[in-house]
């Protein structure tokens, strides 16, 4: 495959409140848009920022649960259902690429909610295998960065590989109403992460603390920022970026979502 051609994008997601998953808003207009905008992926690896653990694992089952990982919000999400096949193939692939760091194959975890609130628009049927791959908490940004890196040859094996989570993401500031304006330096730090990504000047991003007060209130916990290195270690130098949507909701949550690597007119 050339990568003008057939290389399969990669897209990274503010996947917000679980209630994405349920609502028509224009953050899940834009992840229905980018879903018709690509071919058909062959298999999605998904990043998220809910499988954060110890070491590096993949999923590896026949048929991942729909793991509802969340209290507190009405009965229909709960009931939400994503049944999507995975791809034992793929995890093993998965675990071949990212020698030597020791990939566990794991049976136990799932599709979390940061995964499947986001498919459930960019591919309501759920007719594309999904493997998930967790974050090792114990390794600093770089490794992340590297390890997305990593993964570029499947790309050009018709995996479209996903990072979900927030590039703000501040629970304990969250405003709770819906039209509530964005705190100042989450809005800065927001400025200064696109800016970069648009110049394609990875290093600051990765030494996210650089940007000080912003940057600590921004992203108290790395969790939910990890996922957008994953797809900024997969950009190519010939890879077109496009920012499918951006907002700061509830004054502290990022939906910036982007995609690198052409899509379909």
């Amino acid at each position: 495959m050339s990568n003008s051609t057939r290389s399969m994008p990669a897209v990274f997601v503010g996947h917000g409140s679980p209630m994405n998953a349920l609502e028509t808003t224009r953050y899940s207009e834009a992840w229905r848009r980018f879903g018709k905008s690509i071919p058909k992926p062959k298999a999605i690896l998904a990043i998220s920022a809910h499988w954060y653990t110890e070491g590096t694992g993949v999923t590896a089952m026949e048929q991942p649960r729909t793991i509802h990982d969340f209290y507190g919000f009405p009965q229909p999400l709960f009931d939400m259902q994503y049944l999507a096949a995975g791809d034992p193939a793929l995890a093993k692939r998965v675990r071949e690429l990212l020698r030597p760091v020791d990939v566990r194959l794991d049976n136990t975890w799932g599709i979390d909610h940061g995964t499947w609130s986001v498919l459930v628009h960019m591919f309501p049927d759920a007719d594309v295998p999904i493997v998930q791959l967790s974050i090792d908490a114990t390794k600093p940004a770089k490794f992340h960065y590297d390890l997305g890196g990593n993964l570029s040859a499947l790309r050009e094996e018709g995996v479209l590989i996903l990072g979900s989570g927030d590039n703000v993401h501040n629970l304990q500031l969250m405003r709770r109403t819906a039209d509530a304006p964005a705190f100042e330096w989450a809005d800065r730090f927001n400025r200064e992460v696109i800016a970069h990504i648009e110049s394609g000047t990875h290093a600051p991003l990765i030494q996210y603390e650089s940007f000080g007060e912003p940057a600590r209130l921004s992203i108290p916990t790395p969790e939910h920022y990890l996922p957008m290195l994953y797809v900024l270690g997969l950009q190519r130098k010939d890879d077109p970026l496009s920012i499918l949507v951006d907002g700061i909701e509830l004054g502290s949550i990022g939906m910036l979502s982007f995609a690198i690597g052409a899509l379909r007119a």
